[in-house]
């Protein structure tokens, strides 16, 4: 395990009289003390703090970031700190260190950088967050798809302050997550770390996260901003081609709602470029929109050497300080990972008469706000976590347990909320839990099957095998068998990932023919630019089951057995070639570290499946791109041969037990454009187990001034009930909620008939009841004020006692 180099113990600087002032007087408000602070500060002071340095980033081997190899230089630390510094780096996630050896460690960086500055001002500590604090022994968590699929917006509040409040403990300031971009196309590699296909739902979950790591004192970072899911031919970092309604409808609600509701203090622009304009050198959508409409007043991070490759990948900046010029000038404050365009040759620009002072002062003063908020400009400001400063620094490690009991059981919650029961027509689940169990498949007994591309152990654990893996993952296998006690469970795996040799079939359909039920452990591998088959930089050219798994698993279902097919994937993948075969299909998207255990779970019916598809399932393995959100030309007609229609719809998902729907109180026909109407219904579980039903409320606009999708989801509740229990649900529609990108570019709610659709999935045979409404009254054109969330009430029905006689 690495330990970060020794530096001197964090102490303040003796500040010479010319840096003293009211900037360091916390009574003061924020916008005074940092006004006074720029005014005595030197240009080089001024762009030390927009940049930040990657300590221990590797220039050589695999990298963790798109073209490290090629972008990290090298830095002299001792040269630079004496100007002061604005981050660092990922001192978690670069290479294994105990996390408190990590936190002392950062603290004598700290040290250093305040030590040696005229002003003292310490760096902002940044880390990525997607699954889970990136840091060796902090819980794994399962990955934003799975937040979507568990349609639970409180447990991921939960979960997010969890990880803020560990990531707080050992000195971060700020997290990279999370991750608000719209799927457009499921071959895309990033999948995994997307919430979904529908914007809102991609909104609602991610505004969750954000109220929880803010919450926790952690600056929550949104990305990619703007379009980057939708590049072109589901390649990753390549060119947008997204129309204005594309953008203004589906791409851009998850962070306003982010912004508006949720108070996110930072934003990461894309690496994407839309109609030929990169992100980081756009001012329509950094400034014009980012800030002069939607009021946001808090930072813009690159994206990792973004700012550079507006020279080396873009080609709109003909050198370093031309790309940093490009994206001061757009809105990026603060360049990441590390310095390249925002130090020497910035200020060699600024002073050449190339890039005005103003630029960066504008940048300077945000940067400065935030770190303000942060208290880091305080005097009684202490660089060591609350956690250690009692602590003996040489008897240190092993003290911080960044993967308590209580995270692991929030982490099992979220698991098991999340894993959808996709089809189970035999009634094979759930299983006996007696006989013979066959437990087959490449990802049966392996832990990293549980595991996202940006948890700690696949990000950065794999470069590092001489390291143990610091947090235990039981796999399926280990599950299984823990689970049925009283069952003989074999296993045997067939095949890799991604490999094309078959040799393994033999013993794995032997295993097969000898139990009573197999359980076929499917799936992908996450990896990074090109080293699994999930992942960034692992695009797919098709949603074919990767390597030879779809061979094994007709060999398997050959074998005479039931196969129950469970999926540990990073993105769906085409089923209609088995759908008719399998006895029951269950999807798990990358469910964490205790993943084994909630699959196990569901298995046994000792936990009733209760997720819902935050994306839709195909039926073959091409025609894509496509998501359900489609205008009446995008569905199956007569004049092409291609179906799209999915296998399984979004928002599909089945349980064990059964429910009953019945409407409420009408609701009135008429509402005015402005207006609101509360839909009803009851929901009683009308099974003999406990369960969940996720009611799904759409929107189906029969005529509309431009083309409208079919249907598209506006609100939803997680109902949980007892056998026999009853709740009525209660959304509070506004008709906002219907607004749209209209003819003229504004967007509008416009008069006329609609169809609101209670549903369990976006498919048509799913809607249970629908309510005709009619908006009346002037068009109206609405903005980021409008409302932005179908409030919805669950409220359990009391039972009512029998009559006595």
């Amino acid at each position: 395990m690495a330990n970060h180099p020794p530096v001197p113990h964090a102490r303040r600087t003796e500040a010479a009289t010319a840096v003293d002032g009211p900037w360091q007087d916390p009574a003061l408000a924020p916008e005074e003390r940092v006004a006074d602070l720029v005014s005595r500060m030197t240009l080089q002071e001024k762009t030390a703090q927009l940049y930040g340095i990657w300590v221990g980033a590797d220039a050589d081997g695999d990298g963790v970031a798109p073209h490290q190899n090629e972008m990290v230089d090298a830095i002299d630390w001792d040269a630079l700190i004496p100007r002061g510094l604005g981050q660092l780096t990922r001192p978690f996630g670069t290479a294994p260190v105990d996390p408190a050896v990590g936190a002392i460690s950062l603290a004598r960086a700290q040290g250093a950088i305040t030590g040696a500055g005229r002003f003292g001002i310490p760096a902002l500590a940044h880390e990525e967050c997607l699954a889970g604090f990136t840091a060796w022994g902090a819980t794994a968590y399962p990955v934003p798809l799975s937040w979507g699929a568990a349609w639970n917006p409180d447990l991921v509040t939960e979960m997010a302050h969890r990880i803020g409040s560990d990531m707080r403990s050992v000195g971060i300031h700020q997290g990279l997550a999370p991750v608000l971009d719209v799927v457009r196309d499921l071959r895309w590699g990033r999948v995994e770390e997307t919430i979904g296909e529908d914007p809102y739902l991609v909104a609602t979950i991610g505004t969750a996260y954000v109220k929880g790591l803010e919450s926790a004192g952690i600056v929550a970072t949104l990305k990619h901003f703007a379009g980057y899911a939708a590049s072109a031919g589901a390649r990753n970092l390549s060119p947008v081609r997204a129309g204005a309604r594309e953008l203004a409808d589906v791409i851009l609600p998850p962070f306003e709602m982010a912004l508006v509701d949720g108070g996110a203090r930072s934003v990461m622009q894309s690496y994407a470029e839309i109609d030929g304009v990169p992100s980081a050198a756009d001012p329509a959508l950094l400034t014009e929109l980012l800030r002069d409409t939607w009021g946001f007043e808090g930072t813009v991070v690159a994206d990792y050497f973004a700012i550079g490759f507006l020279e080396t990948l873009h080609k709109v900046a003909e050198d370093r300080a031309d790309a940093a010029r490009l994206a001061l000038q757009a809105g990026v404050d603060v360049e990441l990972p590390t310095v390249r365009s925002y130090g020497e040759e910035l200020a060699a620009a600024v002073l050449a008469g190339a890039v005005p002072e103003a630029l960066v002062d504008r940048a300077l003063h945000r940067v400065l706000l935030q770190k303000c908020e942060l208290g880091l400009l305080d005097p009684d400001w202490s660089p060591l976590p609350a956690l250690l400063r009692d602590t003996d620094p040489e008897q240190a490690r092993e003290t911080i347990d960044l993967d308590p009991p209580r995270n692991r059981a929030l982490a099992r919650e979220l698991a098991e909320q999340a894993v959808v029961l996709l089809a189970n027509p035999q009634g094979a689940l759930p299983l006996a839990g007696t006989g013979r169990i066959a437990v087959i498949g490449p990802r049966a007994d392996d832990a990293l099957a549980m595991l996202g591309c940006y948890s700690f152990p696949s990000h950065v654990g794999v470069l590092h095998p001489e390291t143990a893996m610091g947090i235990e993952i039981p796999t399926v296998l280990d599950a299984v068998r823990g689970e049925f006690p009283g069952a003989t469970v074999t296993g045997a795996p067939g095949c890799e990932v991604d490999s094309t040799d078959t040799s393994g079939f033999a013993e794995a359909v032997e295993v097969a023919r000898d139990a009573d039920v197999c359980v076929a452990v499917l799936g992908d591998r996450a990896g990074l630019f090109g080293r699994g088959t999930s992942g960034e930089g692992c695009d797919a050219d098709d949603l074919a089951l990767p390597g030879v798994q779809g061979e094994l698993l007709d060999a398997l279902l050959d074998s005479g057995t039931p196969v129950v097919l469970v999926l540990l994937t990073g993105r769906p993948y085409a089923l209609g070639r088995w759908a008719d075969r399998a006895a029951a299909v269950v999807q798990a998207f990358f469910p964490g570290e205790e993943g084994g255990p909630a699959l196990a779970s569901v298995l046994s019916g000792r936990v009733s499946p209760s997720g819902r598809l935050p994306v839709s399932v195909p039926r073959h393995p091409g025609g894509q791109p496509w998501t359900y959100l489609q205008p009446p030309l995008g569905l199956a007609n007569g004049v092409s041969n291609l179906d799209p229609t999915p296998l399984y719809p979004f928002g599909h998902g089945l349980t064990y037990t059964s429910f009953a729907w019945e409407p409420g109180a009408p609701a009135p026909e008429e509402i005015p454009t402005d207006g609101s109407a509360d839909i009803e219904l009851t929901v009683r579980n009308t099974g003999d187990r406990a369960g969940a039903e996720v009611v799904q409320l759409y929107v189906h606009d029969p005529v509309a001034q431009t083309t409208r999708p079919d249907t598209r989801l506006i609100g939803y509740a997680r109902v949980p009930l007892d056998a026999g229990q009853e709740a009525r649900v209660r959304f509070r529609f506004h008709a906002d909620l219907v607004s749209f990108t209209g003819i003229g570019g504004r967007r509008v709610v416009e008069p006329g008939a609609l169809e609101l659709r209670l549903a369990t999935s976006s498919g048509a045979e799913d809607i249970r009841h629908t309510v005709h409404l009619r908006l009346t009254g002037p068009e109206r054109t609405v903005d980021h004020r409008r409302r932005l969330v179908c409030d919805a009430a669950v409220e359990a029905v009391p039972a009512v006692a029998p009559v006595q006689g």
